[in-house]
C-alpha cells in the first residue's frame, strides 16, 4: 500500500514539474507579448488579447475555465468586483473570466517581484500596504478615483489565499472603498482553483475550474449598512455562489 502511494505521489510530482516547466516557458512568451502591447496601445485595447492569452496559459497547465453568470454583468458599468482568494493562478483566471477591463488592488510586495512587479505596475494595479494605515488609505483613495473614472476594480477581500479551501474572514478596507466610491459590488466565486493548486503545495491537479458571477449588489441597497454588516453580507453571497455551483 505504501509503495502504491509513493508511486502515485511520484507520478503527481512528475506531472506537476512538467506542467510548471511548460507553463513558465509559455508565460515568458505571453509576458513579452503583453508588455509590447502595453507599450504600443492602452490596456483597454489589448484586453481582449490578454483574455485569450490568459486562457491559453491555464489550458496548457491543465485548467479549463468555465465562466458562469455573465448575464449578471453589465460590461459598460464599473463595479468593485469581489471574490474568494484561492490560488496563485487567479492572476490568469481573472482576465480569462472577467469580460470588462479592470485594475486590481494587490499587496505592495508583489510590485517588487521580478517581471511580475513591472507588468502589474504597467497594467495600472494599485499597491496596498495593509500594515501601514496611512499608505492603505492612500491606496483606497486612488482606487476610488479609478472607479469614478469608469474602470472596474477587482479586490479579493480575504487579503491572502485560503489555507483550507474555505472562505476566510474579510478585511474591512474594500467595503470602506465601496461606500466611499458609492460603487456597486459585483460578487463572484472561484470553484476548483484551490483544488488545482493552493498555497499548501506546488503540485498541480488538472481539472475544470468555474468562475461564477452573482447579481450585482447596488450601492443604494447597502449605503446605510455598517461596514461589518456589509462585509458579512457580501461574504455570505460569495459562499452561496460557491455552494450553488460546486
Amino acid at each position: 500500500m505504501k509503495s502504491i502511494f509513493s508511486l502515485s505521489l511520484w507520478s503527481v510530482s512528475l506531472r506537476s514539474a512538467s506542467l510548471w516547466t511548460i507553463g513558465v516557458l509559455h508565460f515568458i512568451v505571453i509576458f513579452c507579448i503583453i508588455l509590447l502591447g502595453m507599450i504600443l496601445f492602452s490596456t483597454k485595447k489589448i484586453y481582449p488579447a490578454v483574455r485569450i492569452l490568459a486562457r491559453m496559459q491555464l489550458l496548457i497547465m491543465g485548467v479549463n475555465v468555465k465562466t458562469l453568470g455573465l448575464e449578471n454583468v453589465d460590461q459598460k458599468h464599473s463595479y468593485i468586483v469581489m471574490g474568494n482568494h484561492e490560488s496563485l493562478f487567479e492572476i490568469f483566471a481573472l482576465p480569462a473570466a472577467v469580460p470588462m477591463d479592470w485594475v486590481g488592488v494587490e499587496a505592495a510586495h508583489h510590485f517588487s517581484l521580478p517581471f511580475w512587479g513591472y507588468l502589474t505596475r504597467k497594467w495600472g494595479n494599485i499597491p496596498i500596504q495593509r500594515k501601514n494605515k496611512t499608505e492603505a488609505i492612500k491606496a483606497l483613495e486612488k482606487a476610488k478615483q479609478v472607479i469614478k473614472s469608469g474602470t472596474s476594480i477587482i479586490i479579493l477581500p480575504e487579503g491572502q489565499r485560503t489555507l483550507t479551501g474555505k472562505i476566510e474572514t474579510f478585511k474591512k478596507g474594500p467595503f470602506y472603498l465601496a461606500k466611499e466610491a458609492k460603487a456597486d459590488i459585483l460578487p463572484f466565486a472561484f470553484i476548483g482553483l484551490y483544488e488545482f493548486n493552493n498555497k499548501n503545495s506546488w503540485h498541480l491537479h488538472p481539472q475544470t475550474v468555474s468562475v461564477v458571477f452573482g447579481k450585482p449588489i447596488p450601492y443604494a441597497s447597502f449605503k446605510d449598512l455598517t461596514i461589518d454588516t456589509l462585509k458579512e453580507h457580501v461574504r455570505k453571497k460569495i459562499i452561496e455562489l460557491k455552494r450553488l455551483y460546486q
